[in-house]
């Protein structure tokens, strides 16, 4: 049989607040040869603890290493692979597009359809504000794309657990 391919595990990671801890994480994943496909990290309600909320790839083996290696780190606090918890997740796109004329029209009927804010207007084009699940993030983008995407920026996702 073929290799098995490869999920996406989306993995919280409570952290202490200090320098170099981003560094650290990043270097325990690209030392051992994995890729990161999305990384958030930010502040918690507490402001000595930041969460990172990590998607990564890779079979139940890949993954146990992953989290053994990380609970090793002396600042890691919790580790959890949520992908099978019940989670809230999000994602923010900013999405440059060219516009004008009825583009434009066409673009804000676009960006109504799916919930999204134009957050800025120049003579020549708009950016859209999507914020959303992947998937929801991958089908703006992907409609958008014949009207000329000039700049696009995604945060990667944020995710909490339910209840």
């Amino acid at each position: 049989m073929g290799k098995k391919e490869m999920e996406r595990h989306t993995i919280s990671v409570l952290v202490e607040n200090r320098f170099g801890v981003l560094a650290r994480i990043a270097g325990l994943f690209s030392g051992r040869g994995y890729n990161i496909d999305s990384l958030t990290v930010a502040e918690t309600e507490n402001p000595e603890i930041s969460r990172m909320t990590i998607v990564v790839r890779g079979d139940e083996r890949i993954l146990e290493q992953i989290t053994k290696q990380l609970n090793k780190l002396i600042d890691v606090i919790k580790v959890s692979d949520i992908t099978s918890v019940n989670h809230v997740e999000r994602e923010l796109a900013l999405i440059k597009v060219a516009a004008d004329g009825q583009k434009r029209v066409e673009i804000i009927q676009l960006a109504n359809v799916f919930r999204c804010h134009i957050v800025d207007v120049s003579p020549d084009s708009l950016i859209v504000e999507a914020v959303g699940d992947e998937e929801k993030i991958n089908a703006i983008i992907n409609l958008l794309k014949p009207y000329g995407i000039k700049e696009l920026v995604r945060t990667g996702k944020a995710a909490i657990t339910r209840g």
